[in-house]
């Protein structure tokens, strides 16, 4: 029994840890996608690719956002406030602590990629399908330019992402504006690469939705997926501020606003 014990053990993944009991990958990439409730995408046939990475990663099926409408749930997510948004107005200017500014101030790297951004830096509210409103970092004073970038600058090269990244799929094809299926392809054509690198390279991929279609309860889908996510359903509860605690923790940084009293998701990770 000994010796099947230590075959067993080769075969076991260990990954490089970080506070409470989370890995420290070396790549975080968040989808956003908006506007629908859990049961809406995951089990739904409209949305296979997404169920193939649900059924092979983490899906957590009590995934709440923390408000409506969609900007301060973003917002939310970033900064561990809602930072007294509560509407989907432009332009927005903030100077408190976000989740960029930490990891850059660690001397670690993030970047926003947003589709449709007319250019790298832009300020501008709408430009066709892109929206301001889902991309938050571009409103925080202490984050730079260079961080906001559109999707085309997104890495073809893995290994040259940043420490955490964002990508803000553009008004169809977040399924703001069209169906579930369209977003699930473009999931899978624009980003199925990064996640099937991503299960052999300690790297991590969040799929995740701003609210659901303004229900009160606003339970959305969450799924987690990479090679250091235990592959499973998860009934616990969390939201906005529990993914931005957990990634806080990834990289040892403090907890921002109500992250401070989120709980860390430390059952999902192998």
């Amino acid at each position: 029994m000994a010796a099947t014990a230590v075959v067993a053990a080769a075969f076991v993944p260990t990954f490089a840890g970080a506070a409470d009991g989370v890995p420290r990958p070396d790549h975080v990439v968040i989808v956003m996608f908006e506007n629908h409730q859990q049961p809406q995408v995951i089990g739904s046939p409209d949305a296979p690719y997404i169920n193939t990475l649900a059924q092979n990663g983490a899906n957590f099926t009590a995934s709440f956002a923390i408000t409506h409408p969609s900007q301060p749930n973003y917002i939310a997510q970033f900064s561990g406030d809602t930072q007294g948004v509560t509407d989907d107005s432009c332009p927005n200017t903030f100077t408190a602590d976000n989740l960029g500014n930490q990891l850059r101030t660690a001397g670690l790297s993030f970047t926003g990629y947003s589709e449709g951004l007319p250019e790298a830096g832009s300020t501008e509210c709408d430009s066709g399908d892109y929206a301001r409103k889902h991309a938050p970092w571009v409103n925080f004073s202490n984050l730079d330019a260079s961080t906001n970038q559109p999707f085309t600058a997104f890495p073809t090269d893995f290994t040259q992402l940043p420490t955490v990244s964002y990508v803000i799929p553009d008004l169809c094809n977040d399924m703001h504006d069209c169906s579930v299926n369209t977003g699930d392809t473009w999931l899978q054509n624009n980003l199925g690469a990064y996640a099937d690198w991503a299960t052999s390279h300690n790297s991590v991929l969040v799929v995740d939705f701003d609210e659901d279609d303004f229900t009160a309860d606003n339970r959305i889908p969450t799924v987690f997926y990479g090679q250091p996510v235990k592959a499973g359903s998860y009934a616990e509860n969390i939201d906005h501020y529990s993914v931005l605690r957990t990634i806080e923790d990834m990289y040892d940084l403090a907890h921002l606003g109500s992250a401070n009293d989120a709980v860390t998701i430390t059952d999902c990770w192998q």
